[in-house]
Order: C-alpha cells, then structure tokens, then sequence
C-alpha cells in the first residue's frame, strides 16, 4: 500500500522544508515532523476502544501524519479522567487497539499510546456532560492523590497514597506498555503534565508528602523515573518513548522550567528519547495568557540545554508556516497538533502542498489530485 505520510519536492534539487524532513527515533523513522497530539475523546465504555476510535485515529494515517497519539489512556480504571476514557488495563482491551494499529500501519502510518493515570482529577465528566466529580451511582469511583488534597472544592477528594499504592500503579504501567506492544503500537508517550498523577507529584503545590516521594526535587521527581524505568525495561529497546511534561504551573511556588530542564536530563539518562513540552493544568490558581506558539519557548529551553534529547512543541501551532518556523529556529524537533488536525484530518497533505511539495496520497485517494 502507497506510503501516506510523506512528501515529494515538485521540482529537482528543492530541498523538503523541515517539516518533512524524516526523524529517526531509535528503530523508527518518522517521515515528517507533524504529530497528532493525544486528544481525549470520551467515546470508550469500559475503557475499550471502538469503532469511533478507528474512525478517528485513522484518519490521521489516510491525511499523512507522521505520528499519531491515541488520547491519555488509562493504566488502571481509577486512573481514568472519565468514565468513558480509554484503557489499557486489561487484556480484553488489546485486541480493539490492535485493529487501529493495524489499520494505520496498512496505510502507512506510525502510531503510539499515551499512558496516564489521572490522581486526583480522575472520576470527572466529560467536558459537555458536566463539571466536577462523577458519583459512584453514575459510574463514579474513589480517587487516590499524592495527599487527600482534592484539585478544587467540586472535584473528588483523594485518598493520599502509600508507597504500597506508589509500587502498584509504576507496576499498573509497566503492564499497560506489555499490552501496548502486543496491540502493536510503535511508541510509548508517559503522561507526566496537565495535572494529573505524576504531574501531582512533580509539583510542590500538589505534592506536599513529608516521605522519600516529597520534599525535595529529588524526591518528587522519584515516582517519575521510576515509572520511566518500569516501562523502559519492558519496552522493546529499539522503539522510542517519550513523555509529557507540564513545562510549568504557571503559578507561583509552584513546577517551573528549570525543574523541567533538570528533569529532562534525568529522562534522557533513563533512556526517553523525546520530551513532549506542553503545561499548566496543576492548579486553578494558574495565570496563563494563551496565545500561538505560547508554549514554544518552553522545548526551546530543554532543547538548548539538553540537545542530546529530541523535544516536541505543542500549543496553539496551526499553520504549516509556524511549524516550520518552529523547527528551523531550532526550537523543536517535533511539532504536535491538536485542533488543526481536527479541523483538517488531512493537515499535512495540505501543508506539503502550501510548500511546492506534491504530497503522496494513499491509492484509493490518488484520484483526488492536488
């Protein structure tokens, strides 16, 4: 089956714009750098995907992503955002997976799971069913939290962790990325940022443990690496992981960007090859003003201080034109979209166009022309 992610110049010696400059990661080559961010659906029951999620997802690999991301998918059924969160938990969950995977890989694509455990701001609704935390009489459970300290005063109230439950859920993820690899999946993203569990226990504002997991960074960052470990030795070394960051909390006191660029170069020691840098979510009392490329500043500062570790921006990156300056400023390696790829599945097939590029078009689309 034709190749979709990649792109060809229209004209001899033009050189490909970065963004479709292929990336290789380990044992796998990305043939561009436009990355479908891990997007939260709310459309699995039981944690098990359907035929929305392959809908959804293989779209990316019929418009010519160069990776894509499922949404956060949960390494224990209390580790779920919502009750309609995906899962990988349990066996039975690795075989509708499997059909995405195999799907994108039929047409060309490259696709990874992202890992997560919410913590405290788990058992919630999805955003148009409501606000604050689910009840158990409508699926609803108790959430466990660094502390018993809730995210806010209409969301759950946790349970504080002990270390027993700390072993567990490292061990929760390292199950999950077993699974992953069965389902066939060709990367790993672990979900440290937007506020949820292992974000919780990065940040101090969250994480006020007086044990070997709070305190000080070292402490804090401890639950971290060693879920990085845990999955890293049992994922297939010759494929990639990455992780999701918050780069700050945008409060004050709280997880900042020179923790992150301390803890990136832990990372890259553990054995992750890229970091993916967004942020906030930790707290209500955030302050951010958003606006494009406003997390961009952000991966330019691990990049800069840790080259030997790829970065991924992400945050309001719209257009093939900032991409592209992004990554030819050296900020990135990776551009990750959201929204733009909502708005257009076939995002990068336009972009390679906007750049003088003829885009390569699965066969059964070929007849479409550009």
């Amino acid at each position: 089956m034709t190749q979709t992610a990649s792109s060809t110049p229209t004209g001899e010696g033009t050189p490909s714009p970065l963004l479709f400059t292929p990336l290789k990661l380990r044992g796998l080559t990305l043939p561009n750098r436009a990355v479908v961010s891990p997007m939260c659906m709310y459309s699995a029951q039981g944690g098990m995907a359907n035929d929305f999620h392959l809908t959804h997802l293989g779209q990316f690999a019929l418009g010519g992503a160069g990776l894509i991301f499922t949404e956060a998918t949960a390494v224990s059924p209390e580790g779920r955002i919502s009750p309609e969160d995906l899962g990988l938990w349990a066996d039975e969950q690795i075989v509708p997976l499997g059909h995405i995977t195999d799907f994108v890989h039929r047409y060309g694509g490259l696709i990874g799971v992202q890992l997560a455990h919410a913590g405290r701001k788990a058992s919630t609704y999805a955003p148009w069913r409501g606000r604050g935390v689910v009840p158990p009489e409508a699926g609803g459970w108790q959430v466990i939290g660094p502390t018993e300290d809730p995210y806010n005063a209409v969301f759950p109230h946790p349970v504080g962790m002990t270390v027993d439950d700390i072993r567990r859920v490292t061990s929760d993820f390292a199950a999950a990325a077993r699974r992953a690899q069965i389902a066939g999946f060709d990367v790993i993203e672990i979900h440290a940022a937007h506020g949820y569990l292992l974000h919780q226990f990065l940040s101090p504002l969250a994480n006020t443990r007086t044990d070997e997991y709070g305190g000080a960074f070292e402490n804090r960052v401890r639950f971290l690496l060693e879920v990085v470990r845990a999955v890293r030795a049992v994922w297939p070394m010759h494929l990639p992981l990455f992780v999701r960051v918050s780069a700050t909390d945008w409060a004050p006191g709280g997880w900042d960007v020179d923790q992150t660029v301390a803890l990136a170069g832990l990372l890259r020691f553990e054995g992750v090859d890229v970091l993916d840098v967004s942020s906030g979510g930790l707290t209500p009392a955030q302050q951010i003003t958003p606006g494009p490329l406003y997390q961009v500043p952000f991966a330019a500062r691990v990049r800069q201080e840790v080259p030997d570790l790829r970065v991924m921006a992400v945050g309001m990156i719209d257009t093939p034109a900032q991409a592209e300056e992004v990554l030819a400023e050296g900020s990135a390696d990776l551009i990750a979209l959201a929204r733009a790829f909502l708005r257009d599945p076939h995002w990068p097939q336009r972009a390679a166009r906007e750049f003088g590029l003829t885009p390569t078009l699965p066969d059964v689309y070929a007849r479409a022309g550009w």
